[in-house]
């Protein structure tokens, strides 16, 4: 595990999708976002864990895209980091819980029948608006909304000559 500043650093992603034809319009009601179950209550996840000290940032949110979600693709940019408290992490590192998560986009390419984490894990494809009222944490909702909102909305400019 890695640590910064009394932070327990982790990584994760906000997989999606586009619904139709592979592209996205400017209005992006075509994009749909990967939320799994959370095995501790109420409400959806992205996909976050631990950031490993043998791997970068980007493999470690790869690897926990795979184990939890069951989903590979195309790590895309950092959307942001986001601090929040675990309710459940608690060591001499991190005594008060807290995190600090890098989240990115990732693109889903594959979906797998089998990983890690399938028999306690549940896949939830969601339009934005209905992920953002399905989030458990207000720091994932602020990850979609200002993070991966802001960020799609940004390279879908530079696309199309926008910016």
């Amino acid at each position: 595990q890695r640590y910064d500043d009394g932070c327990r650093l982790v990584a994760g992603c906000v997989p999606f999708r586009y619904r139709n034809s592979g592209k996205s319009t400017n209005d992006g009601n075509d994009i749909e976002v990967l939320m799994i179950n959370s095995q501790s209550g109420p409400g959806l996840l992205f996909p976050k864990g631990g950031w490993e000290n043998d791997e970068t940032v980007e493999e470690a949110a790869a690897r926990e895209a795979v184990e939890e979600a069951g989903v590979r693709g195309n790590l895309m940019d950092l959307v942001g980091y986001y601090k929040f408290k675990s309710k459940t992490h608690h060591d001499d590192f991190c005594p008060e819980g807290l995190c600090k998560a890098a989240m990115f986009a990732l693109l889903v390419t594959e979906e797998l029948d089998s990983w890690p984490e399938k028999s306690s894990r549940i896949r939830y494809w969601l339009t934005v608006s209905e992920a953002a009222k399905n989030c458990r944490h207000a720091w994932m909702r602020d990850a979609l909304v200002d993070g991966f909102l802001k960020w799609h909305g940004k390279k879908l400019a530079e696309r199309n000559g926008l910016d």
